[in-house]
């Protein structure tokens, strides 16, 4: 009974102090929860007050960007200040990516404070849908890279931009969805494929903009549109409203026109700053800029194309311009407090198929050469030339910030001797007929075949009732865009250039012929004026004699590529057209591959690939371009192999030899009969 009490007060003893404990422990979580929820409360008490207090203060608004016009003052205002610009005209689609660097620093170096530059839409949607942004077509870096040498920039979207370019930038597919005689106006199938054209590109301009924090001050709403016979307002109207929708006022929007009151009455549009374009044989420099003041009542002087000579044609003499002429013209502008935009500063290379042509009503078709040298400020390799030092002195005298930071002595140039060619295969032969035939009862146009650039060869069989025993025959193309060359079965036996179409050729077809074939050459679409709707190939039906021949085959070499001739083996010469091919090691002591040309002397007329890259046509003896420029980066360097592949159409020397030499032959004898 004793122990039981005993235990029994012991566990009652326990159990009181176990109760007391957890009251203890339950006020401790209390104090520590109410501690905890007090710190809560007073941190977020305080963060209000904090942020109500500076809220109640007046905070300090970032100043806006802009670039606008002073109209009273007649001055460009940049963020409300007075400013005045000297650029040059470089294209970033003429000029090897990694080259795009050391031509805008050179730029800089000159004085100059802007870059001009136009879209090329051909080059970066070459099929419908198709998009491309590299290499070459990497605008977004080459923009980067203009705002990274603190330059402004003065964008030319187009659509249409001319530029020497192969249908004046547009591409060519265009030609199958725009009806006849609606591009450049307000037709809806236009208006469509543009809008849908933007939509993909103004993404990637529109950061760029000067408002959004970028480089880009000027943007141009079409080119040179006074040129263009339509004169359609409410397309320049459309077309303005487009733009407006993009860079709304991030950057101001221009437009730009030849000299002449006919020029100015369809170019300009409401809204859109206007400007003229002229070169230094414009005398009267007063007049040129009185048509852009008449349109718009007062504004700062530009001229938005200062010319420093001119483009080169197949067969036609080069137009340069003095330098000393160049300067005087200059110098009057500025004097004036003109913007001046130097077109070019450095012109570059029509690469691949890329050179556009020129006609008028009054001229025959003339096809621009490779070289965009345009005797510019730079070498068509990048090298300073005597126009770009005295330009350059005259902008450090007009307190322009010139430097001398980069090295203005030209590059070392590679002279790396004599190669011969190699015999690879005729286009007569099955291995080289890469694209399966399109066969139809009439001749149709490369564009409907989707072919945009190069060759087609059209091909039909001749009929007994066709063929004439040693008698002659009248063959007659009444269109041919741009050269036919013809062949009874593999037999040259004429060449017929554009100028001369639907003028008979007489032929003499004897019973043992059994095709007749006619290679037709796409030259370069034309880029200005009113004939820019230039589909390539034959349209129309093709007489022999009474008969209207057909049906054909058509076989296509638009030469993108010529990656499959690797695998040819070097053969005995067979008949013209042909590709020939020579490989070659550069010498083992150059550090580096440098710049060359090749010289294509005592060949005819063709096409050259340097390790695969379409580096341009080639036409000695039409002249005035004779040297092919080959940027060094397209050179591989010893111990590889490099190799030349060429298409020569008309003839080659007996030794079969080409030259890789250090200058350039671009104002060489000219044949104006070609």
């Amino acid at each position: 009974m004793g122990l039981l009490s005993e235990n029994y007060e012991t566990q009652s003893l326990i159990k009181k102090r176990k109760v007391r404990w957890n009251q203890k422990l339950s006020k401790c979580l209390f104090i520590v929860v109410l501690f905890v929820i007090l710190k809560v409360a007073f941190v977020y008490i305080l963060y209000v007050l904090i942020r109500n207090g500076s809220e109640s203060k007046e905070t300090p608004e970032v100043a806006e960007r802009t670039f606008t016009v002073d109209y009273e003052r007649n001055e460009f205002l940049k963020d409300g200040q007075v400013f005045r610009y000297v650029s040059g005209s470089l294209h970033y689609f003429r000029v090897p990516k990694p080259y795009w660097k050391d031509r805008i620093q050179k730029m800089k170096v000159a004085g100059l404070n802007a870059v001009s530059t136009y879209v090329e839409w051909s080059l970066h949607e070459p099929y419908p849908g198709v998009y491309n942004f590299e290499d070459f077509a990497d605008l977004e870096y080459f923009l980067k890279l203009v705002q990274d040498e603190g330059m402004y920039l003065l964008l030319r979207p187009g659509p249409y931009i001319s530029a020497e370019r192969d249908f004046g930038g547009f591409p060519f597919w265009l030609l199958n969805v725009v009806p006849k005689n609606g591009l450049r106006t307000n037709d809806s199938s236009y208006k469509h494929y543009i809008a849908k054209w933007f939509n993909v590109l103004m993404p990637k301009i529109i950061p760029f903009l000067y408002g959004n924090g970028g480089n880009i001050i000027m943007v141009q709403v079409e080119n040179e549109y006074g040129t263009y016979y339509a004169c359609d307002h409410q397309y320049m109207i459309w077309l303005r409203d487009l733009y407006k929708s993009y860079i709304k006022s991030k950057a101001l929007l221009y437009t730009t026109d030849m000299c002449g009151d006919s020029y100015f009455k369809c170019g300009p549009v409401a809204d859109v700053y206007a400007t003229v374009d002229f070169g230094p044989w414009n005398t009267d420099v007063n007049q040129c800029f009185q048509h852009m003041k008449e349109f718009q009542n007062g504004g700062p002087l530009v001229n938005s194309e200062y010319y420093t000579g001119w483009v080169s044609y197949w067969g036609s003499p080069i137009v340069s311009t003095s330098s000393d002429i160049f300067l005087s013209t200059m110098k009057e502008m500025l004097a004036l407090n003109a913007s001046v935009n130097i077109f070019l500063i450095h012109g570059g290379t029509n690469f691949g198929f890329t050179s556009g042509a020129f006609k008028n009503s009054n001229q025959s078709y003339k096809s621009a050469v490779t070289s965009y040298d345009f005797t510019a400020l730079l070498n068509e390799a990048g090298d300073p030339t005597d126009k770009y030092i005295k330009v350059k002195k005259l902008l450090e005298e007009t307190n322009f910030a010139v430097s001398n930071d980069i090295s203005l002595v030209p590059a070392p140039k590679g002279y790396y001797g004599t190669l011969k060619m190699q015999h690879l295969v005729s286009i007569f032969e099955k291995v080289a007929q890469r694209i399966k035939p399109v066969e139809s009862d009439v001749p149709l146009g490369f564009e409907i075949m989707s072919i945009n650039t190069g060759f087609v060869m059209y091909e039909t069989i001749l009929t007994n009732d066709q063929k004439f025993v040693s008698a002659p025959v009248n063959l007659t193309i009444s269109k041919i865009r741009d050269q036919a060359t013809i062949f009874l079965d593999q037999v040259q036996v004429n060449i017929i250039p554009r100028k001369y179409e639907n003028l008979p050729v007489t032929l003499n077809i004897n019973s043992t012929v059994q095709k007749l074939r006619i290679l037709i050459e796409n030259q370069g679409r034309i880029n200005l004026g009113n004939y820019i709707e230039d589909r390539k190939g034959i349209f129309e039906p093709v007489t022999l004699g009474n008969h209207v021949l057909g049906p054909w085959k058509m076989i296509a070499y638009p030469l993108n590529e010529t990656s499959w001739l690797s695998t040819i083996e070097p053969h005995k010469q067979s008949v013209l057209p042909a590709f020939y091919k020579t490989t070659f090691t550069l010498p083992d002591n150059l550090s580096k591959p440098l710049d060359t040309y090749l010289d294509p002397t005592g060949w005819k007329k063709g096409v050259a690939f340097v390790n695969g890259i379409n580096i341009g046509r080639y036409w000695p003896p039409a002249g005035p371009q004779i040297t092919l420029y080959v940027p060094a980066l397209f050179l591989i360097p010893y111990p590889g192999e490099n190799s030349i592949i060429m298409l020569e159409l008309e003839g080659v020397p007996k030794n079969l030899s080409i030259s890789l030499v250090d200058k350039p032959i671009l104002n060489g004898k000219v044949n104006q009969g070609f």
